[in-house]
């Protein structure tokens, strides 16, 4: 079965750098776009970062532009989310997803906190 698994949140001060890890099984990682979200308290889950399969094309929230940078490894079934120049604003639980044959699959999240 389809399973996500997301690590590498954590508490981080304002400025610094986090990277998230999505390690991906069950399905051939390497034919599907891959997308990271996140959730804050009292939020909607919004759409942070997107990667497509074989091109490996990137598309980002504005609010993240320029800090955030989504990449993939095919070999290791892995997506991740590199952060930096983190913002109060940014913490939420962060969620992966696969979008396979019209299905979404979702990780269980990881928190970060971005906090002095």
């Amino acid at each position: 079965q389809v399973q996500l698994v997301e690590s590498g949140g954590g508490l981080v001060q304002p400025g610094g750098s986090l990277r998230l890890d999505c390690a991906a099984s069950g399905f051939t990682f390497s034919r599907y776009a891959m997308s990271w979200y996140r959730q804050a308290p009292g939020k909607e889950r919004e759409l942070v970062a997107s990667i497509t399969a074989i091109s490996r094309s990137t598309s980002y929230a504005d609010t993240v532009k320029g800090r955030f940078t989504i990449s993939r490894d095919n070999a290791k079934n892995t997506v991740y989310l590199q952060m930096d120049s983190l913002k109060p604003d940014d913490t939420a639980v962060y969620y992966c997803k696969a979008r396979i044959m019209g299905s979404d699959y979702w990780g269980q999240g990881t928190q970060v906190a971005v906090s002095s």
